[in-house]
């Protein structure tokens, strides 16, 4: 962090409040944030330890949707040392301008003014709560410190193939820190002037001067025909002034990554990439390293003992392959690979768990198959039982099949 960006007072701002319908039955009662990942860990731990790895210790957690789990894991996991000031909380929707609720991610930060007006911040790091990436946002506070813009766009880079599935920003050629124009799902982009096979898709990730952030906001929401979204309206204005710069995620440097990990960065926003990104945990090589203690995720999981992997009866063998044990797993007997197990799971004598994310406190009786599924916490498949093998059957016993995946909600039945 550079002496100028030391002096400045920094905000952090996580937008929490995502409904993460494409994720359902996971969020049928829980806000997408708090969707339970990688075992241990919920969707906004990788947010958060990013911004208090970065240094930034006043954090405000803006929720909305379905927040009781996110609420309660917030206030009980990210508690710091008040003495200095430092805190993490969360913020619900509270109708502050009239009664209704937020309107859009743009229209969350203005109904939060009040926060600002609090702690009077010189700059403010806006960052979604529901990707998975290590980042410090302090590298990039430099950057948008240096480049004198009023708002700065985090982008990693895409094959240009991709380009009509994200948000892509179009760099001027002169000065390629800034932001010419902010395209939504282009169709035929122009690729980036040091590598015309790529582009910069936005990552959900800003810094902005306090006071530009309160007049373009406030700005926003007098306007009936805006959709009052950050990326869509709030980041457009800015460009249209020539006030936005743009942050190469390529750039960043994270303290204890490698060459494998470096750079990585995956939307969970649908069941296909929040399967896969577990996948990726599970490789030989992992994809993303949890391990990195140089810029740990932080999180609780409450007082489980280790996890214990024993003989099942008749000294049946456990076998255990490319998996994720997470405290509190007991595995009797059972045979478990390319697997994340959270806490409480078991898995009982003869049973096999393959290529599957098992939440807190499921169960997969004896001799029964889970094989590419996902089960939400607390369901119990029965002794001899299916889930995952064949998929009309699964579709009709109502449970969701969805890119390859079968998936139950929490405590759902299996006949």
């Amino acid at each position: 962090m550079s002496a100028s960006s030391r002096r400045k007072k920094v905000l952090a701002i996580v937008l929490a409040g995502g409904e993460g319908k494409r994720l359902m039955p996971l969020t049928a009662d829980r806000a997408k944030p708090a969707v339970p990942f990688g075992g241990i860990y919920r969707l906004i731990d990788f947010a958060l330890s990013n911004v208090v790895n970065s240094g930034y210790l006043q954090v405000v957690v803006l929720t909305q949707y379905k927040s009781h789990s996110l609420d309660r894991h917030v206030t009980t996991t990210w508690r710091m040392s008040t003495l200095l000031g430092n805190y993490v909380t969360p913020v619900p929707a509270q109708q502050r301008v009239g009664k209704r609720w937020y309107l859009g991610s743009a229209d969350a930060i203005f109904q939060s003014m009040n926060l600002l007006d609090d702690e009077k911040p010189d700059i403010v790091v806006v960052v979604g709560a529901d990707h998975v990436y290590r980042m410090d946002f302090s590298q990039m506070v430099d950057a948008h410190v240096a480049s004198g813009a009023g708002a700065t766009v985090a982008a990693i880079r895409q094959p240009i193939s991709l380009a009509d599935q994200f948000g892509v920003i179009d760099v001027d050629p002169a000065r390629p820190d800034r932001i010419r124009a902010f395209l939504e799902k282009p169709t035929d982009p122009t690729g980036l002037p040091d590598s015309p096979d790529e582009v910069l898709a936005s990552m959900g990730n800003y810094v902005f001067d306090a006071e530009a952030l309160r007049e373009a906001v406030t700005r926003d929401a007098e306007d009936e025909d805006s959709k009052h979204d950050m990326g869509g309206d709030i980041v457009p204005a800015f460009v249209a002034r020539g006030e936005a710069a743009v942050y190469d995620y390529k750039d960043n440097d994270v303290p204890g990554s490698n060459e494998r990990d470096r750079g990585y960065w995956r939307d969970v926003g649908t069941m296909g990439s929040y399967y896969a990104a577990h996948m990726d945990l599970v490789a030989h090589l992992p994809v993303f390293n949890l391990y990195n203690q140089q810029w740990p995720i932080y999180t609780t999981y409450g007082p489980q003992p280790p996890a214990k992997l024993v003989e099942g009866d008749g000294m049946t063998p456990v076998t255990v392959y490319n998996s994720i044990l997470s405290p509190g797993v007991v595995v009797t007997g059972g045979s478990v690979r390319e697997s994340v197990l959270s806490p409480s799971v078991r898995v009982a004598s003869g049973a096999r768990v393959e290529g599957s994310v098992l939440l807190n406190g499921v169960s997969v009786g004896e001799g029964a198959i889970v094989k590419n599924a996902i089960l939400d916490k607390n369901v119990v498949v029965p002794a001899g039982a299916r889930v995952g093998v064949d998929p009309e059957a699964d579709r009709a016993r109502g449970f969701v099949v969805e890119d390859g995946l079968t998936v139950l909600a929490k405590g759902q039945e299996v006949t």
